[in-house]
């Protein structure tokens, strides 16, 4: 083990689920000896790792280093080989993906989910709880307070000067902005956030890292990213993977001097 895993390894033992009852006091989630082995090759193998409540946290690291593995793990999609996963002062490594969605995790991947031939404002009408098919959510009707909330939401995502516009003639990252607000109206206390800046103009980028920083005062983030300048647009805690495993984490200035790191994946 490196000094700089060795180092990451004692700042969590202290607070590990398993050996601490006060670990949610800081962690919304905690992952504990976590492995994910497929067909003999294993593609994730986190020692610890914890997530704060209000965090929004970047995870780094070259091509099959483990990132998207951790997210199907933590969203369930994946159950992990060994190992415990614990969020919000409970245990949630046997949950499936729609229990884990229900307690309050959601995910957005990097193609955004949206309706094309429905506005934006239907889009966000959609995600409101309710009957499960399609037309019936359509035809719910809508409460004050529900729109009030999704007017809100569309501010907050740069969006409310497109409302009845459909979503497919909205830019790639307008789609983006979209997609995180029909997660955000859920209420989720983690969102899980795969490549934001993937495909996006400039000055799309910097108003998604803007997004993105302002929702860290109601949610946990967790924001999976290859895009060097976002990242430190982000100025937030980074994480690095590599091989499944953690090489280091910190602040984004002192990871890119770590010499492992350069050469997994900096350096390329």
């Amino acid at each position: 083990m490196s000094e700089s895993a060795e180092r990451i390894q004692k700042h969590y033992n202290n607070d590990n689920p398993r050996d601490s009852r006060l670990w949610s006091q800081t962690y919304l989630l905690f992952l504990t000896d976590v492995t994910a082995v497929f067909d003999g090759f294993t593609a994730l193998d986190i020692k610890a790792l914890g997530f704060k409540h209000n965090e929004l946290r970047v995870i780094i690291g070259p091509n099959g280093a483990g990132k998207t593995t951790l997210c199907d793990v933590v969203s369930g999609k994946t159950p992990p080989t060994t190992g415990a996963v614990y969020f919000n002062d409970s245990e949630i490594t046997h949950l499936t993906e729609t229990q884990i969605a229900q307690i309050g995790i959601r995910r957005k991947f990097q193609t955004p989910s949206v309706f094309g031939s429905l506005t934006t404002y239907e889009n966000m009408e959609l995600s409101l709880a309710g009957p499960e098919t399609l037309w019936g959510n359509l035809r719910r009707q809508v409460t004050p307070e529900e729109r009030d909330r999704i007017l809100s939401l569309m501010e907050d995502v740069r969006l409310i000067d497109q409302l009845y516009t459909k979503a497919k003639y909205l830019s790639h990252g307008q789609r983006q902005w979209l997609a995180i607000g029909t997660l955000i109206l859920a209420n989720p206390k983690l969102l899980l956030i795969d490549e934001p800046a993937a495909g996006l103009t400039d000055s799309e980028t910097e108003l998604t890292a803007e997004l993105l920083s302002s929702l860290k005062e109601n949610h946990t983030l967790i924001v999976i990213e290859h895009d060097m300048d976002f990242v430190s647009q982000l100025d937030s805690k980074v994480t690095v993977l590599n091989e499944g495993k953690i090489m280091d984490e910190g602040r984004l200035e002192d990871v890119k001097k770590n010499r492992e790191v350069i050469e997994a994946y900096l350096g390329r």
